[in-house]
């Protein structure tokens, strides 16, 4: 596994005549975990799923590696990028195991068989996500949260070189949210992800987008991006927002009062 470069140069996503996403740039270098934050319908998860190929720039080019992704072939996209989505089916009549094991389906030829090193990284990927004990499970009868360590594994056993990732901790515990974006920090790959936490956003992530109305408001590094006029004029909220003493990370502090009405996205 090693990361890839992804470029999104001013893309435009629609759904009718509704704009989703309007001229959108961003850049993800080998190896960098890049987070996407905003308020809900900002357009995170739509530039999510162009990247992974669910939705089709109306303009604009998302580049894997200096490659159009619409233009590669896909047994290579699913061999380069992997995606954790929010809107998961959770009927499958698998075993968590055999979920997790699918991430081998892109390396393989039809009719193949599991080798001894796609049992290895099934089973790694199974530890990675403290899911060795739900292997045998059915999958259809895990908890939520469960359920999205599973496809964090399948994710990680398809060994993918960038990883696309919408709100991976959504239904985690705090110990196994700290674990997944711990593991998704170390990966070799270069990694997307969507996070409401901004304090989680900001510790583990290298630069931040926020986006706002479909558009990217402010970019950069957490320190430089979080800061309480931003989340004023973004999220309507009051703000504090200090240098944690240990981490050296932002974190943010939300004060109590009448909600406002974020006053402009620009």
């Amino acid at each position: 596994m090693t990361g890839t470069e992804l470029v999104i140069d001013t893309v435009t996503l629609t759904a009718g005549a509704h704009r989703l996403v309007e001229d959108v740039s961003l850049t993800a270098c080998p190896g960098e975990v890049i987070g996407l934050v905003g308020p809900n319908g900002s357009g995170k998860s739509s530039l999510l799923r162009a990247v992974y190929r669910v939705l089709r720039p109306a303009t604009g080019q998302v580049s894997v590696d200096g490659t159009d992704a619409w233009s590669l072939p896909v047994r290579r996209l699913a061999q380069t990028v992997a995606a954790v989505v929010q809107e998961s089916d959770a009927d499958f009549d698998l075993t968590v195991r055999e979920v997790v094991a699918m991430g081998r389906t892109p390396h393989k030829r039809l009719l193949d068989g599991d080798t001894p090193e796609d049992a290895d990284l099934i089973e790694t990927a199974l530890a990675v996500v403290d899911a060795t004990d739900l292997a045998h499970r059915p999958f259809d009868r895990l908890s939520g949260g469960e359920r999205q360590r599973a496809l964090v594994a399948r994710a990680l056993a398809q060994q993918p070189s960038l990883l696309v990732m919408d709100e991976p901790t959504n239904h985690l515990d705090i110990r196994h949210q700290l674990d997944v974006l711990g593991t998704l920090r170390r990966l070799p790959a270069t990694v997307l992800v969507a996070l409401h936490d901004l304090n989680l956003a900001a510790y583990y992530c290298d630069r931040l987008y926020v986006l706002c109305d479909g558009t990217v408001t402010a970019s950069g590094p957490p320190a430089e991006v979080l800061t309480p006029q931003l989340l004023a004029r973004v999220y309507g909220v009051t703000s504090e927002v200090t240098l944690h003493p240990r981490t050296g990370a932002p974190q943010v502090t939300f004060l109590p009062g009448e909600p406002r009405t974020p006053t402009s996205c620009g």
